[in-house]
């Protein structure tokens, strides 16, 4: 409780300076004040060592509405806090390790649906190949006829995302915009060698920047792509960008898909 009104505080205070009686701020600076709020609540959540923090997670279902999917990242986390979120009706969850999600699954709830977020190396495909629900991450031609291959081999067609390296870090994967064009291209040229795999839309992460502005810029360089090369469909395509500390400022750039993890889950050991 001493959680929820620290937070809660912070929230009304942000909100006062642009609703209130003698408004201090403008519209356009509210996300800014925004994502410095969502920032310090997972200081405060990795102060508190709060293991689940359902008051967030309720926060975040109801501020995205129907505008986008939520994934929420369980990677180190046991199978118990994972579960604490299932019972809140969580069905999409998010990891970054193979080895981790194939220990994970066999023993958690058959209906979850998993998605694969980080970085994939084609020789570990085979692994989750039969149950992966999404894969986020895929930023190769070898890649992509990896899991061709091996979804080929259990008779599944399974979705993925392009990842576009959008941010001003190193560290960063993704294919540049030449490399998407060309990879595109040959997925379109050359239906049959992509047959088992089916491309639903864009993945990328923003700096890790206290810019709002910059993160805003590298979000938008993302949806003109998405808007570029994925047109409306059934399924609808996705575009996966956003995380805890700027999954707003995504939101209003056009995401239909973001990935939460410190603000559900508080800190990880």
């Amino acid at each position: 409780m001493t959680l929820r009104l620290f937070l809660g505080a912070i929230f009304l205070h942000v909100k006062g300076l642009v609703k209130g009686p003698g408004a201090k701020l403008n519209q356009f600076a509210f996300p800014r004040l925004l994502s410095v709020t969502v920032r310090v609540g997972i200081f405060a959540l990795n102060l508190f060592n709060v293991p689940i923090n359902k008051d967030a997670y309720l926060d975040v279902k109801a501020s995205l509405e129907e505008k986008a999917v939520l994934v929420a990242v369980s990677k180190t986390k046991p199978a118990e806090d994972i579960l604490a979120l299932y019972a809140e009706g969580q069905r999409d969850f998010g990891e970054n390790y193979v080895q981790e999600l194939v220990d994970k699954q066999p023993r958690l709830p058959s209906d979850i649906r998993w998605h694969f977020i980080g970085h994939l190396q084609s020789n570990k495909v085979k692994y989750i190949i039969s149950f992966v629900h999404l894969i986020h991450g895929v930023d190769s031609l070898s890649l992509l006829k990896e899991i061709h291959k091996q979804a080929l081999k259990v008779g599944r067609v399974v979705d993925v995302l392009l990842q576009v390296y959008i941010a001003r870090e190193e560290t960063k994967f993704g294919l540049d915009v030449a490399e998407l064009e060309d990879l595109l291209q040959q997925i379109q040229a050359t239906p049959a060698e992509f047959s088992n795999v089916r491309v639903r839309g864009l993945m990328g992460m923003a700096s890790f920047s206290n810019n709002p502005e910059s993160i805003l810029a590298e979000f938008r360089s993302l949806r003109r792509l998405f808007d570029k090369y994925f047109a409306p469909s059934d399924p609808p395509p996705i575009l996966s960008m956003g995380m805890s500390g700027d999954y707003q400022l995504a939101v209003a750039e056009g995401s239909t898909m973001v990935r939460i993890g410190s603000l559900l889950f508080g800190k990880r050991g």
